[in-house]
């Protein structure tokens, strides 16, 4: 058992208001929140104490749309329109993996998402078998989804992938999911619909990113990718739509009515002049709203604290009022919505029963004095830098800068770089 104890937590139960409670967990579960009596306390055998010395617990962050290997292109095609960056730099260049290659590059985004108090990621990849190795050797926790394109011939994959992944490992989910509108043609589309019936199942895509996926849609179908995907009965299920920055009414009430969640991924589109999602619309009509980083080739990091800042201030230019999008709202999406995006019902909130999935933040830095408003220094001050403490399934893989996931950084760095000049080299 761990005793968090001596600190202040936020639980996201009921706001972002920190509360002076202890948390204790025992393997992979939350047991304990609350104030103990010394009865509690009696007899009580902790493998470890931890006092926060007056630094906050709450529960960690979800990364809800990511391509985590995409380590290796960091920085390598930027300042580039999406359509151009994706198919004239980034398709050649993942043309090239494999599946060791596949797996070192994983190992480098773990790190990047422990250390920035990260536990999980809703990752649209490839080369399955050698990412769930990297997630589940690091302790990390992942849903993979389904990522197919191309010609109906793909959807037998897609539900093979979903029957062996689902249930592998406690750390590993699988849910259904393409590409895209725009690199499935319709009988994949309609197959990936029938899947989503035969096993009552949830589907996540890229949807709607840029007015050019939108436009073309409407061309060649004669109704925007939600509407489509509505028709075919995609969505009949709930799911995710990543990205959804050009969305019409219509669209917004399809999202409120199927219960898909709307996965925002601001640094991606502001980095791709792609645009900013209506996420004040989303909130007056009660969409769920998740957060994410997309690829790091594309964000160029995966960093939930900025994306968290991005989240909030670009909807307030967007929409010409400082009060948009605020702190709780942020932080819930960061958290609570992230995970339920992923189906981790069971990993959104600190209380007893849910998974150990935490993070402690050090409130002992200049950017977190004075403690005016914990939750808001979080969302609009809070970095990197506070993350003391990353806990997934109640093992601890991140403590003030050192990593517990059975590799040394220095190896995952040398391995990544050997990785991106073999292949620059091909």
């Amino acid at each position: 058992m761990i005793r968090f104890y001596n600190g202040k937590v936020i639980t996201m139960q009921n706001g972002i208001t920190p509360e002076d409670i202890e948390v204790w967990t025992d393997s992979d579960k939350i047991v304990f929140v609350g104030n103990p009596t010394a009865e509690d306390l009696q007899n009580k055998v902790f493998e470890r104490e931890y006092d926060l010395k007056g630094n906050l617990l709450m529960p960690s962050f979800k990364n809800a749309h990511t391509h985590s290997a995409m380590t290796f292109l960091r920085s390598y095609a930027d300042d580039l329109p999406l359509q151009e960056w994706l198919f004239q730099q980034i398709f050649p260049m993942e043309a090239k993996l494999n599946g060791e290659y596949v797996y070192w590059l994983t190992k480098l985004a773990v790190l990047e998402y422990l250390s920035s108090g990260c536990t999980a990621a809703f990752d649209m990849y490839f080369e399955l078998d050698d990412y769930v190795k990297a997630c589940t050797e690091s302790g990390f926790r992942s849903v993979l989804c389904g990522a197919v394109s191309g010609d109906k011939s793909n959807a037998e994959r897609l539900e093979q992938n979903y029957l062996k992944f689902r249930d592998c490992h406690p750390l590993i989910g699988y849910m259904l999911g393409f590409h895209a509108e725009y690199t499935c043609d319709m009988e994949l589309l309609k197959a990936v619909a029938e899947l989503a019936e035969k096993y009552k199942a949830p589907v996540a895509t890229h949807n709607s990113e840029t007015e050019k996926e939108v436009r073309e849609c409407v061309e060649k179908y004669g109704k925007t990718p939600t509407a489509l995907f509505n028709e075919l009965g995609i969505y009949n299920y709930g799911g995710a739509g990543f990205h959804c920055v050009h969305m019409s009414d219509e669209d917004l009430r399809i999202f409120k009515d199927k219960g898909v969640y709307a996965v925002h991924c601001p640094g991606s589109n502001v980095k791709l002049a792609s645009g900013i999602a209506p996420i004040t619309k989303m909130q007056e009509m009660e969409i769920n709203i998740a957060l994410g980083t997309d690829g790091p080739a594309s964000n160029n990091c995966l960093d939930m604290f900025r994306e968290m800042f991005l989240m909030t201030g670009l909807q307030k230019i967007a929409d010409k009022n400082a009060a948009a999008c605020p702190a709780d709202t942020v932080l819930k999406a960061a958290t609570v919505n992230s995970a339920k995006a992923m189906g981790l019902n069971d990993c959104d909130i600190i209380a007893v029963g849910k998974q150990a999935d935490l993070v402690v933040i050090d409130l002992m830095r200049p950017n977190m004095q004075p403690l005016n408003n914990i939750g808001k220094n979080i969302v609009y001050s809070g970095s990197k830098e506070n993350v003391k403490l990353t806990v997934c399934a109640g093992k601890v893989l991140y403590e003030n800068g050192e990593f517990n996931i059975g590799e040394k950084p220095e190896i995952i760095y040398s391995k990544a770089n050997e990785i991106i000049n073999t292949l620059k080299a091909q």
